[in-house]
């Protein structure tokens, strides 16, 4: 019997196979798993294997992202980042000291502000104007559906008082009518085109940077939610092609292609184009991503009854379809019978219907297809769509982290919806129980990459750490073998890589260990765990031993 390159024992390993979901030994040859058992696997060792030991350690498929922004997060590492706290007096502290340590930057940009840190969401230009007077400043705040901008970009943008607001976006504006610093949705593009964009080298040093990270986390691979240029964002492929062609790209990388939403089916052929260009290595681009709405918190998102404010009454705004529901159909008809998966944000539920009647019309015109078209964030389902996932063929892509009791779903979020839609967010049981397949992702930026703390939200329904314990609709729970299937063989489906996403003889060796194994401590400490060792194809990646 030929040895193995590596021979992990003394599992446990969590196959995610459902002919043997737990095993204690695994081998490697070359990029694949030839092995899969018990004491048996150990006749593969031989004088050249490396045997690794776990010693209760927990092996595992590598996760996947299936919704994820990696270039702009590896690229916004580097600019002002504001992240990790909620403080204003902290964020002007951050954005003082990085626009004084870096005196040559023309603007000062990053982002990562949370809406719940500001009356309303909403921070002023002044607040900006105080710690950076005299260089514009925009930044992204965390969701990456709105900015902050200072005095001097608006100005340097021509935005008055007179200035419209776009068709698909809004300018927040001062009681005489004076924009005020926030921009929301495509109303961030008035700024975002004027600032410098970066370089290739940059988005490829920020593509190896982000690598560095996801690889630190037990990621192998992801899908890229954005390809192509967005309100001022230079388009990433360039920075995955060069990775691909000189062999840094170790992980495993699905492309989604911008759908610009001003144009029409007259885009089709350039997608088409797109994708046969973009087929190098690790690196394809055979989706296309729709964005069909925005956000709730700053009511974009696309729903079936108005918002309410904050009396709780109706009011006139239902939220924004970026495109029209009825050319939807059309368009997503023409991608599938193009062998295109169709990658929706949809996070209201006007929007998710709509997405799921343009899914419906495909396969009326085309049959079933291997498309796999998925819908990602489903923040609002209507219990009457629940059902149709399975029926289509329709694939949730959840991001767990978000489903839980925080002051922006609390403060900015419930209320506005009122009782009866509150619950109806993040509906990941009801979607399991109706026979959905669920694939999981992040939107990193938005929020952590980690899946290790999405794992534990999706199964407790209650953030890492949360002091109150309070849990989110503890009906939508998922049990954690179903949570960890979303982040392997979920995702992997979604992505189109069906070697890998499980532990079995034939299957790509892409894995992760982590520091314990999940299944035996309580839910509760899920969070708790690290991941050690980070394998793509037999080759570690990632080691933190």
């Amino acid at each position: 019997m030929n040895q193995a390159d590596l021979v992990f024992t003394h599992g446990p390993v969590h196959t995610g196979d459902g002919a043997r979901t737990r095993a204690s030994s695994l081998a490697v040859t070359g990029e694949r798993i030839t092995a899969v058992g018990h004491d048996e696997v150990r006749e593969l060792i031989g004088p050249r294997t490396e045997v690794i030991d776990l010693r209760g350690k927990l092996l595992l498929p590598g996760f996947q992202d299936s919704h994820i922004h990696a270039v702009y997060g590896g690229v916004e590492l580097a600019q002002c980042d504001l992240t990790g706290t909620t403080g204003v007096d902290e964020y002007l502290r951050r954005i003082r000291e990085f626009a004084g340590g870096h005196p040559e930057r023309a603007w000062i940009t990053g982002g990562g502000w949370s809406l719940e840190s500001f009356d309303g969401g909403l921070p002023t230009r002044q607040l900006l104007d105080s710690v950076v007077p005299d260089r514009p400043v925009y930044l992204l705040n965390r969701d990456h559906h709105g900015a902050w901008a200072n005095t001097r970009a608006l100005e340097l943008a021509g935005l008055t008082r007179q200035s419209p607001d776009p068709t698909d976006g809004r300018i927040e504006r001062e009681p005489d009518g004076t924009p005020s610093g926030v921009l929301q949705e495509g109303a961030t593009g008035l700024v975002a085109r004027l600032v410098p964009p970066t370089s290739t080298a940059e988005r490829l040093a920020g593509l190896l940077r982000a690598q560095a990270l996801l690889h630190s986390l037990g990621i192998t691979g992801w899908q890229d939610a954005l390809l192509g240029e967005f309100n001022g964002q230079p388009d990433p492929s360039d920075a995955y092609l060069a990775a691909a062609r000189d062999g840094s790209l170790t992980a495993r990388v699905a492309g989604a292609l911008w759908w610009d939403r001003d144009r029409g089916a007259e885009q089709v052929p350039e997608l088409v184009a797109r994708r046969a260009a973009m087929r190098l290595g690790r690196f394809r681009a055979d989706s296309v991503k729709i964005m069909q709405d925005g956000i709730a918190e700053n009511f974009t998102a696309a729903l079936t009854s108005p918002y309410l404010d904050a009396c709780g009454c109706a009011t006139a705004n239902s939220g924004l379809s970026f495109v029209d529901p009825v050319a939807l159909r059309t368009y997503v008809t023409e991608l599938d019978g193009l062998d295109f998966q169709v990658h929706f944000h949809a996070l209201g539920d006007r929007a998710v219907r709509e997405a799921l009647d343009a899914v419906e019309a495909a396969r009326t015109a085309n049959g079933r297809r291997a498309t796999r078209h998925h819908l990602a964030h489903l923040q609002v389902v209507h219990p009457d769509d629940v059902p149709r996932f399975a029926q289509l063929d329709a694939i949730a892509n959840i991001q767990p982290l978000w489903a839980a009791h925080e002051p922006q779903m609390d403060e900015l979020t419930i209320p506005f919806l009122g009782p009866e839609r509150a619950a109806w967010q993040y509906p990941f049981g009801s979607l399991l129980r109706a026979g959905a397949t669920l694939a999981a992702g992040s939107d990193w930026p938005v929020s952590s990459p980690d899946p290790i703390a999405g794992l534990h939200v999706a199964v407790n329904r209650t953030e890492p750490g949360a002091a109150d314990g309070r849990v989110f609709l503890p009906e939508q729970r998922l049990d954690l073998a179903s949570a960890v299937a979303a982040y392997t063989a979920g995702s992997a489906h979604v992505n189109g890589l069906d070697d890998t996403g499980s532990l079995r003889a034939g299957q790509l060796a892409d894995l992760v260990v982590l520091d314990r194994d999940i299944f035996a401590s309580p839910t509760e400490e899920i969070c708790a765990a690290r991941a050690l060792r980070t394998y793509v194809g037999g080759t570690l990646v990632h080691s933190a031993e």
